[in-house]
């Protein structure tokens, strides 16, 4: 049945007979009998000739019988004949039956269960189509006929002219997405158009290739005659975007609510796409999930680019005993090479996926890079360039804009509750530039780490350092407090880089 419904048939006749002219039954049935009246006619001429041929033959028999045969030559040339009109009969021709619905002719059929068997199947499979049960309406009936073998029509013609009759379905063009019916049309041209208009905007002189993320096909086959063939309600569909997800690094400065924010998540839906990750805590080059709308069919395209590229210079290390261990200083900077590379790039409507380098050729060789790392013992107070938890307690309010006071206005670091008295520590060596009360912040501790980077300790209720002092990583310099604009005993924690408040949360380990 799926090879009548898809694979292109012979075309019958689908117009019924006019009012006044003969039913193409009766016409056909006439021809039929009209052959079957120049057979006979041409089987006697044949059973002539089989009579002259069976006197020979009888004539020889005697012979070979000394002139005494057991059978007279009239009967035997009978017998003869009928023997040979027999195997005529039977090798070219067959009884057969003429199968006329509603006054057309459709076909030839050997058995009357042949037609009945197409009609079944027709009205099941019309059935399944219309998603109701279907049932033909029409005037069958049979004429007796002898015909040629190869005249009989085949079931499969017949099933074709019975849909063809079937005003609730026609046969059309049918595009599908992973199996998900997404519309039809009558013209092929129509589909094909659709899907070029879709990849259109992807392709350039580059492209050497244009696929789809899903399987698409175009098939053609019967479907309801009111099924969907709007060309831009069928590019609605397969352009409509769904939730997926996709992968982020985390880079310098982001916090887990500017990035929730930033994909018009909220940070409840930012959290369900990270379970385990302490949204206080992010570390650069952390990944997280993050949301992404998908079009529902996507535009695969893979161009072949040839472009520079820069060679890093190999680097190599002297030392100095004049820095500190960790530091280092570019004596030569050394010249990068270039290479011409050629690369196939995948993209998925417009964004890179994969990129496949093909070959490279060196245009230029890159020298060398020298940089002097310093072997001179740290002391304990310089900056290790990572940051620690001054206290540990409850985050009360985070960097960001707030709600506080009665108003909305810009905290520049993270308040961190503690008891009265809890030892604050330094969250990385370094000189200490400030030790006082100012203003808001109570009495305040700022440390200087080098690299335009500072943290600033507030609310305290003692300090245990003084300006000038060189303080280590981990070295209490404060008592916990509640002084300043204050609401309770906390840390108030700011980590600055060249003057600029960023989200501690980013930086802490």
């Amino acid at each position: 049945m799926d090879e009548i419904l898809h694979a292109p048939q012979r075309e019958l006749p689908r117009r019924r007979q006019r009012k006044g002219s003969a039913p193409a039954g009766e016409e056909r049935a006439e021809r039929l009998r009209e052959r079957f009246s120049q057979f006979i006619e041409e089987t006697a001429a044949r059973g002539r000739v089989l009579r002259r041929q069976g006197t020979r033959v009888y004539h020889r028999f005697c012979s070979a019988t000394a002139g005494k045969p057991k059978m007279a030559p009239l009967p035997f040339l009978a017998i003869s004949a009928v023997i040979g009109l027999a195997t005529v009969l039977g090798t070219l021709y067959t009884p057969a039956y003429v199968v006329t619905v509603d006054g057309a002719d459709v076909g030839v059929v050997r058995d009357q269960a042949v037609f009945t068997q197409a009609v079944e199947r027709v009205e099941a499979r019309a059935s399944e189509i219309l998603g109701y049960d279907y049932t033909l309406d029409h005037t069958v009936t049979y004429s007796s006929a002898l015909v040629e073998r190869d005249e009989l029509t085949s079931a499969a013609d017949m099933e074709n002219y019975l849909f063809e009759q079937i005003d609730a379905i026609m046969k059309s063009y049918v595009l599908t997405v992973d199996g998900q019916f997404v519309g039809a049309a009558t013209d092929r041209s129509t589909l094909d158009a659709l899907l070029e208009g879709l990849s259109a905007p992807y392709v350039n002189e580059n492209t050497i290739s244009v696929s789809y993320t899903k399987n698409v096909h175009i098939t053609q086959e019967y479907v309801p005659s009111d099924v969907e063939q709007d060309t831009a309600a069928m590019l609605a569909t397969l352009t409509a975007n769904t939730n997926g997800q996709t992968t982020y690094e985390v880079q310098s400065g982001d916090t887990f609510m500017a990035l929730a924010f930033d994909n018009d998540m909220t940070m409840a839906e930012m959290e369900a796409l990270n379970p385990g990750i302490d949204i206080n805590k992010l570390y650069i080059g952390q990944i997280l999930n993050i949301k992404e709308e998908i079009p529902f069919l996507g535009v695969e395209t893979v161009d072949s680019l040839t472009y520079t590229e820069a060679i890093e210079c190999p680097v190599r290390e002297v030392e100095d005993d004049s820095m500190y261990q960790g530091e280092s200083k570019v004596l030569d900077a050394g010249v990068p090479g270039e290479a011409l590379v050629t690369a196939d790039v995948t993209y998925v409507n417009g964004v890179e996926r994969e990129r496949n380098v093909t070959s490279t050729t060196t245009i230029r060789e890159a020298t060398e890079k020298v940089i002097a790392v310093g072997t001179k013992e740290r002391p304990t107070w310089y900056p290790t360039g990572n940051y620690i938890w001054p206290v540990y307690g409850t985050i009360t309010s985070r960097f960001g804009y707030r709600y506080i006071f009665g108003s909305y206005s810009y905290h520049s670091g993270l308040d961190i509750a503690v008891p009265y008295g809890t030892s604050v520590k330094a969250s990385d060596g370094g000189t200490v530039t400030f030790a006082g009360y100012k203003g808001s912040y109570g009495y305040l501790v700022i440390i200087d780490h080098g690299n335009g980077e500072q943290t600033y300790y507030g609310h305290n209720s003692s300090l245990l350092v003084s300006a000038g002092d060189k303080v280590y990583q981990g070295q209490t310099i404060a008592k916990a407090g509640s002084t300043g604009r204050s609401t309770g005993n906390h840390c108030h924690f700011e980590i600055r880089i060249n003057g600029t408040a960023v989200n501690p949360a980013a930086y802490l380990n």
